[in-house]
């Protein structure tokens, strides 16, 4: 069994963001994995870098606590909205602040590569929009699949699922379930 990070990207505790959070939970647990749970909207830490990778700030103790959990993970699952084409500011700082030098990713000296130091862990990404997701894929391109792509694979996650959930502005009941349904699926399918 694998031990399985979740990080709730939505900054309120009650969103369709956090239901999906909870029913990917609730599935990997049943199929025996161990699962840590961090909901960015709880944690208390600055989420702007503010001297750049120039100085590195003091990390606050949620922050500290997050990278023991990444690195006690096999397998990161990301879930969160999509605003203005990428994942909240939150999520955005919280990457900025925890994925650090010496911690994610390692400069070499004496050419332009970099070593990926959280190289054999897998992750998943699940994520919402107002936007259909055909009109976010074929129009827009799917920004948020390139950025995290970037972010992550340059930290050795990989390989990346992706799960979207477009045109979610106004749902019924039976839609909401069949996200959850879908999501449900989703992590029964990751060994």
């Amino acid at each position: 069994m694998k031990n399985i990070l979740i990080v709730n990207g939505h900054s309120a505790r009650k969103s369709l963001s956090q239901s999906i959070a909870d029913t990917y939970e609730a599935q990997v647990k049943a199929q025996g994995h161990s699962v840590h749970r961090i909901d960015l909207g709880l944690l208390s830490f600055d989420p702007i870098l503010r001297e750049g990778y120039g100085r590195i700030q003091a990390l606050e103790p949620d922050l500290l606590e997050a990278q023991k959990w990444i690195l006690w993970a096999d397998h990161i699952v990301w879930v969160f909205p999509v605003w203005w084409s990428t994942f909240p500011a939150l999520l955005k700082g919280f990457i900025d602040r925890t994925f650090l030098p010496g911690f994610a990713f390692k400069y070499h000296d004496n050419d332009p590569f970099w070593d990926k130091l959280l190289t054999g862990r897998s992750t998943d990404v699940i994520y919402t929009s107002g936007t259909p997701s055909w009109v976010f894929r074929i129009f827009m391109g799917e920004p948020v699949n390139k950025v995290l792509k970037g972010i992550l694979g340059f930290s050795g996650l990989k390989p990346m699922r992706v799960l979207r959930f477009g045109g979610i502005r106004e749902l019924n009941e039976r839609q909401v379930a069949t996200i959850l349904e879908k999501s449900k699926m989703f992590a029964r399918s990751y060994k």
